[in-house]
């Protein structure tokens, strides 16, 4: 894909402006998940998210983002078999949901980018397995990046971990580079071949993002035009980082 040809190598100086656009983004994702209980709106959720972003004299990634319109918000709330791009608004958080937030953050002219699944209350044990499952899977695919590795290395970690559980991970959406723009090179599917694909190198700054479903790894796009869910309607999670690829290992940049 073209995506693959538009990788920037950072300097430690960019790196550290990418590391404080996500410090702001793990706050901002925070402050979201205090505040979610039964009977918080997502608006309330976006809201919240974008006063912290403000507060660090930030901007929200996501707002204005072109697709089939501009996108709406500062955050995406995609609940149960929603698995990404969800549009906050009036709808209500309830009790047994499983509920994803995603948020990008831009500092300074570079982008963080993270996202975190929460159980809502009590719910049930394939939820809360799903929700474990795709947090790990997260961590396995950052211990793979590493100088040397293979974007293929990277993505088959994620896909074998996740499917030895008895899910699946999509095939039309995947982890990204991120930087001074929100997508570049290279892209990171969750899934893939061991020693295949681009070979990872130091300066590199990668968001994975595992999103994981239940029933199957086929998706669909909802009326909104924006909300992404299961084809099948069974439950999804996603977790994501901003990752620098270093020779010390990865570096996890989305944390306080």
């Amino acid at each position: 894909m073209a995506v693959d040809r538009d990788i920037n190598i950072k300097t430690s100086e960019e790196i550290a402006l990418l590391r404080e656009a996500g410090r702001i983004n793990a706050l901002a994702l925070k402050a979201t998940r205090e505040i979610i209980q039964p009977g918080v709106t997502t608006a309330e959720l976006d809201s919240v998210a974008a006063e912290v972003i403000r507060k660090y004299g930030a901007k929200p990634a996501f707002l204005g983002v072109r697709g089939a319109y501009p996108y709406p918000a500062t955050i995406t709330v995609s609940i149960n078999e929603e698995m990404v791009h969800g549009i906050p608004g009036k709808r209500k958080i309830k009790a047994g949901e499983i509920v994803s937030v995603d948020c990008g953050t831009i500092f300074e002219g570079f982008v963080g980018d993270s996202a975190y699944t929460v159980a809502v209350g009590e719910v049930s044990e394939l939820a809360r397995r799903l929700i474990e499952v795709t947090e790990k899977s997260l961590y396995i695919g950052i211990d793979k990046m590493r100088p040397g590795n293979r974007v293929g290395d990277v993505g088959a970690a994620v896909q074998n971990y996740v499917e030895s559980h008895g899910f699946h991970v999509p095939r039309e959406y995947t982890g990204h580079g991120v930087g001074r723009s929100m997508w570049e090179g290279p892209q990171v599917p969750n899934y893939g071949t061991e020693g295949r694909g681009i070979i990872l190198r130091a300066g590199m700054t990668i968001a994975l993002e595992p999103m994981v479903l239940v029933g199957t790894p086929r998706t669909k796009v909802m009326p909104d035009r924006w909300t992404v869910s299961s084809a099948d309607g069974s439950l999804t999670a996603h977790f994501e980082h901003s990752v620098a690829i270093t020779a010390d290992g990865p570096l996890i940049l989305t944390v306080e």
